[in-house]
C-alpha cells in the first residue's frame, strides 16, 4: 500500500469476544511511515508490562486513535459477531474524527464500509498496524475489567478478564450473576434457567 503512495493506513482489531462478562472492544490505529517499535506483536502474546509500555508510546506516536466500545447489552440483543463488526466500525469512525484514513487492514474479519479494505487472517501477526490495535484494543479492555474487579474481587476478574474460568464458573455457582454478565452466554445462559425461581 505505501508503494501505491497511500499514506493513511489504518490498522483494525479487536478483543472480548470470547468473555462472560462486559464489552467487546475494538481499536482503529493509524501509524506515522517511520513507525517502529521493536518487538510489537498480537496483544495476546505479550506480557501486561510489555503491553502497558506499548500502549503508551502508540498513543504517543500514532497519527490517529480511535476506540469502539459495545457493551453485554447489545451483544446479548444482536450476537458477538455482529456486535464486533458494530465495535470495529465505532473505532473507526472515532479514529477519522482525529485522522485522515486512505485503507484499512482488519484482522481476518471482513467489514462493509466506504473506505477500501483488506481483512488479513492472523493480521495482527502480519501487521504492525493492527498490532498496534490489538494492543490498544486489549488495554483499554483489560482496565475496564480490572475496575470490575474491585468492586467484585470474588470473581477474580484481574486474572481472568471475564473468561470462564474454572474460579470465574465457580464463582458464578456461588454468587450468581452481575449485571455485566453476557446473558446469551452459555454458563450464563445455564445459570439463568437452573435459577429462574
Amino acid at each position: 500500500l505505501r508503494e501505491k503512495g497511500i499514506s493513511f493506513i489504518a490498522g483494525v482489531d479487536e478483543v472480548g469476544r470470547g468473555p462472560l462478562v462486559g464489552p467487546v472492544v475494538a481499536a482503529c490505529v493509524v501509524l506515522p511511515k517511520d513507525f517502529n517499535l521493536d518487538g510489537l506483536t498480537d496483544s495476546k502474546k505479550l506480557s501486561e508490562k510489555k503491553r502497558d509500555f506499548y500502549f503508551d508510546e502508540i498513543k504517543r506516536q500514532a497519527l490517529g486513535i480511535g476506540v469502539g466500545i459495545i457493551d453485554e447489552k447489545k451483544i446479548d440483543e444482536v450476537n458477538i459477531y455482529a456486535a464486533t463488526k458494530l465495535a470495529m466500525k465505532a473505532a473507526i469512525d472515532d479514529c477519522l474524527s482525529n485522522c485522515k484514513i486512505e485503507h484499512i487492514l482488519i484482522d481476518a474479519m471482513p467489514l462493509e464500509l466506504d473506505i477500501p479494505t483488506t481483512s488479513i487472517i492472523k493480521g495482527d501477526l502480519k501487521s504492525i498496524t493492527i498490532s498496534a490495535a490489538s494492543v490498544i484494543a486489549k488495554v483499554t479492555r483489560d482496565r475496564m475489567l480490572d475496575e470490575l474487579d474491585e468492586k467484585f474481587p470474588m470473581y477474580d476478574f484481574k486474572n481472568n478478564k471475564g473468561y470462564p474460568t474454572k474460579k470465574h464458573l465457580e464463582a458464578i455457582e456461588e454468587f450468581g450473576i452481575l449485571k455485566e454478565h453476557r446473558r446469551s452466554y452459555g454458563p450464563v445462559k445455564k445459570y439463568l434457567e437452573n435459577h429462574q425461581n
